[in-house]
């Protein structure tokens, strides 16, 4: 069972690290494309492309923790970025929840991220360690 959470966490920090560091450049090079996708409205001010473009940091950063971890997918370090990818996931979900239930515009891209963010999240928990 040990190699199958260990090969099953290899596989979710691998595919999260690809998508989020994709996801964090697209951020960062075209912000507006991206927050248009996602919410069907651009970013808008300079402040909000600005927000956009940190939030690309952050997502680059993600991406490129869980590239680099997926080899050490047993150990401790690994562990626990898996429940923080799981805090991420399921407060992604929420805020896009939200803001679904508010009168913001959706783009074309909403429901196929909510869905794969609850995806990851599930994949999360299948990750972690039973005790």
């Amino acid at each position: 069972m040990r190699a199958t959470v260990g090969s099953n966490s290899k596989s979710l920090l691998s595919i999260t690290g690809v998508l989020e560091a994709a996801t964090g450049l697209g951020l960062l090079v075209k912000p507006s494309v991206i927050v248009e996708l996602l919410l069907g409205a651009a970013p808008g001010a300079p402040a909000g492309v600005t927000v956009s473009r940190v939030a690309g940091v952050a997502l680059l950063t993600l991406g490129v923790a869980c590239w680099l971890a997926r080899d050490e997918a047993a150990g401790r370090v690994a562990k626990a970025l898996v429940a923080a990818l799981l805090l991420y996931n399921i407060g992604v979900v929420l805020v896009l929840a939200f803001a679904w239930a508010s009168p913001t515009p959706i783009g074309i891209a909403f429901w196929p991220v909510v869905l794969a963010h609850t995806g990851l999240a599930v994949w999360c928990v299948s990750s972690l360690p039973r005790r």
